[in-house]
């Protein structure tokens, strides 16, 4: 079982399950799924197709974070739901962002 937040380098890493089309950019809260893993649920407008519904989410994630749009980079899943992003920033203060971020939804 992981996290969905973990420290990292400089900032933060957050595993993230997106749905596309979703009918409005917005952080839904946590997900976990079979094998026990924390995702951060995101849901966009942008369709999944050249790279809008990924440029969608890290805008968002951005909005969420507070933190400018060039703070946040994907790693890993670029052609899937199942996205890794690192935040750039003080990881004590992302780390409250997010905990604040799970508890609204």
């Amino acid at each position: 079982m992981s996290s969905a937040l973990s420290p990292d380098a400089g900032g933060v890493c957050v595993a993230v399950r997106v749905t596309p089309r979703g009918g409005r950019d917005a952080v839904a809260g946590l997900v976990v799924d079979a094998r026990g893993d924390e995702r951060l649920a995101v849901k966009v407008r942008a369709a999944p197709a050249d790279g809008e519904a990924n440029t969608a989410v890290l805008a968002l994630l951005a909005r969420s974070f507070g933190v400018p749009k060039s703070a946040v980079t994907l790693l890993r899943g670029e052609t899937g739901r199942e996205k890794r992003i690192h935040i750039a920033g003080d990881g004590a203060v992302l780390a409250a962002r997010f905990a604040q971020l799970t508890t609204e939804n």
